[in-house]
């Protein structure tokens, strides 16, 4: 059941909360891209690349902004508790950290001690119910998944489309379990990245940098397993709606090691980057990754309201979904190999 200072929050910042969110990051973005701003520092090509000149990285910065505000806005209307706060506020943390990391290159070390320092704090006022174990597998989770979406950044308007299809999925299913002040900040994050996008599909005038990726990736996690406590969903759901990031960071991270390469090396070997690389591009692969992420945010919700025996099918079937497309994609690769 819905409570009433729930549905007076729906009412008057339902739609409000998601277009401040939309209006501050258009706004704030549109500023980075101005070379005269003092957030107007470059991502010059290097070997992990797929652009030829030096862009803007500071789009996180408007990003996070308009996240900020929406939640703020939020937070004001009463809706918000200590969890969904410690959420943002660890990922505005991480947004600082990463702001200068994009600056100036910060140690690889002191990235990840405060990465976890961060989930730490969260998981400390989440207080998740299933034990130590539990707890640290939900610890890697959040580290893993702040650095995986920072891994997936790397074309035009795919970083960003994740996050609009992701997380208005996560607004969706909160919304059908009721938890408003939830469905509200998914649907700021999702504003947000929509803003974004103005700015970053192809042919991009600014890319998210880590003071981006990095906190998105977190929120994606720690939102799941907020909606995963507060019964909104079961865990499998978020991973589901990102799983086409997870999956092709995962793979191609295990693969790496397999390998005996330097997994912490900058390299492009991603799936998606192999897509551009074919010759897809990046308008093409963003596109066939949004309707991607698209079926499998709306699978997701549609199968979080079946019984369980469907939930587990729908999950099989996205499992043998990758697996054919991983393996069509790594034969079209080996052919383009051995023509070039």
């Amino acid at each position: 059941m819905v409570c009433g200072r729930c549905v007076v929050l729906a009412d008057n910042v339902g739609l409000l909360a998601p277009l401040l969110a939309f209006v501050v990051t258009w706004c704030v973005t549109r500023q980075c891209c101005r070379p005269g701003s003092w957030l107007h520092f470059l991502d010059h090509p290097n070997e992990r690349s797929l652009h030829a000149t030096p862009i803007p990285r500071t789009g996180g910065v408007g990003l996070m902004a308009g996240v900020a505000a929406a939640s703020l806005l939020v937070w004001l209307a009463g809706g918000v508790g200590r969890v969904l706060v410690g959420a943002v506020v660890g990922a505005l943390a991480l947004a600082g950290l990463g702001l200068m990391d994009d600056r100036r290159s910060l140690p690889a070390r002191l990235r990840l001690l405060v990465q976890v320092l961060v989930a730490g704090v969260f998981l400390m006022l989440l207080a998740p119910a299933g034990g130590w174990a539990l707890g640290v597998l939900f610890l890697l989770g959040l580290v893993w998944m702040a650095n995986l979406y920072n891994f997936m950044d790397g074309s035009d308007g795919l970083a960003g489309g994740m996050a609009l299809f992701g997380f208005a999925a996560l607004a969706w299913a909160a919304r059908l379990a009721g938890q408003v002040p939830l469905a509200v900040v998914c649907a700021g994050i999702a504003a947000a990245a929509a803003a974004f996008l103005c700015f970053n599909f192809h042919p991009a005038r600014i890319f998210m940098g880590d003071a981006g990726s990095v906190p998105l990736g977190f929120l994606a996690a720690a939102l799941g397993i907020a909606g995963r406590e507060a019964a909104a969903w079961p865990l499998w759901f978020p991973l589901l709606v990102f799983s086409p990031f997870i999956m092709d960071a995962t793979v191609t991270l295990l693969r790496r090691a397999l390998r005996g390469e330097k997994v912490w090396q900058a390299h492009r070997s991603h799936y998606y980057q192999r897509l551009v690389r074919m010759g897809a591009g990046h308008r093409g692969t963003a596109l066939a990754a949004y309707a991607l992420m698209a079926a499998t945010g709306l699978s997701a919700v549609a199968a979080s309201q079946l019984e369980f025996s469907l939930q587990c099918g729908t999950i099989t079937m996205w499992l043998l979904i990758y697996v054919i497309l991983g393996w069509r994609i790594d034969r079209a690769w080996r052919r383009h190999e051995a023509a070039v």
